[in-house]
């Protein structure tokens, strides 16, 4: 399987969520891993900043920010260029759909979790 760089937004260093254990699980399925939260620290050794960050060649951005804190970050998506975006459960927002789709970008409502255990991440 090929490695998928991914940008985690919404990270968290908290067990209990699931952008954590997304973290965790995409660098267990060998995934080069980035990560923006609102709190800083780290993951399985992926350090979570607090800003925004350059990014260049990533596949794919998964959402853990519900989507007021979204709208912040609907330019730093689009020029960040990623083949998809994942909406995990709770992100929904049909406002970036039409946005990342009239810039070609693949919006999908997904689990990452479930993907990556079904390997159909």
């Amino acid at each position: 399987m090929k490695s998928k760089k991914t940008l985690v937004l919404g990270a968290s260093s908290k067990p209990e969520r699931y952008a954590y254990k997304a973290i965790k699980m995409l660098v267990e399925k060998g995934h080069s891993v980035l990560a923006i939260g609102q709190n800083a620290g780290e993951v399985e050794g992926v350090k979570i900043r607090t800003k925004a960050i350059p990014l260049k060649n990533i596949d794919t951005i998964t959402l853990y920010l519900n989507p007021a804190h979204q709208r912040d970050y609907y330019n730093y998506i689009v020029e960040a260029k990623p083949k998809r975006v994942i909406f995990n459960p709770g992100t929904e927002n049909p406002e970036l759909y039409q946005l990342l789709e009239l810039n070609n970008i693949k919006v999908e409502v997904a689990c990452t979790l479930v993907l990556l255990t079904v390997n159909r991440y």
